[in-house]
């Protein structure tokens, strides 16, 4: 079975964010200062081959812990979909 994970990283809430910060100024300075607090993360898409939906959730798990995100500065969270077919 192939699935598909859609996984997001974001820095903690506790750390200061650089990019959100110059994005929420940004902002402000275009004359939307109702839009704050931006955080800036990044999303990953990617295909998993397993013969069940707990296994792949496992690599997935274990590629976000180890490659993916950096657990001292961020966090992830993730969907995962069987691909029909």
């Amino acid at each position: 079975m192939k699935f598909i994970a859609e996984i997001d990283v974001m820095p903690l809430k506790a750390l200061l964010d650089p990019q959100g910060k110059a994005v929420t100024h940004g902002l402000k300075n275009m004359g939307l200062s109702t839009l704050e607090n931006v955080r800036i993360g990044k999303h990953i898409s990617l295909e998993v081959e397993s013969d069940s939906k707990e296994k792949a959730g496992a690599q997935v798990e274990e590629a976000c812990k180890k490659l993916l995100s950096n657990p001292i500065m961020e966090s992830y969270q993730f969907t995962l979909s069987e691909v029909a077919g």
